[in-house]
């Protein structure tokens, strides 16, 4: 599960990239947000953490909650990060105004940012 999710995490940051050279930012904010959440699963998934349903805001917390404040793997400074990316995420999928390049790019920076430091975190935990 954590190769799958890692992949699918490589693949959504790599598009976003695309989208964003596109212009595409509605789009690049969307695929930068799955990066983040997908690399999420994966990091709970290297931890032995057992998910249901990937549901965002559990995903989210047990996040948070376990691999944050619990066990304290991941500094606390990502503990916004997944909230506030979906916020962008919803932003530009549900919202009449569409997001702006700039909004488009402290989204795709803040998704790499996110998706390196667990990859790192995970390569040093076998």
């Amino acid at each position: 599960m954590e190769t799958t999710f890692f992949a699918k995490a490589s693949e959504n940051i790599q598009a976003a990239e695309m989208l964003f050279e596109s212009h595409m930012y509605n789009a690049s904010a969307n695929r930068a947000y799955y990066a983040a959440f997908h690399s999420a699963v994966a990091a709970l998934a290297h931890a032995g953490i057992q998910l249901g349903r990937l549901k965002h805001d559990a995903v989210q917390a047990r996040f948070n909650g376990e691999l944050i404040r619990r066990r304290k793997i991941y500094s606390g400074r990502f503990k916004s990060y997944l909230p506030d990316l979906q916020a962008v995420r919803d932003d530009a999928d549900y919202k009449l105004n569409p997001v702006s390049q700039k909004v488009a790019k402290r989204q795709l920076d803040k998704a790499r940012e996110y998706v390196q430091a667990l990859k790192t975190e995970m390569s040093n935990v076998q």
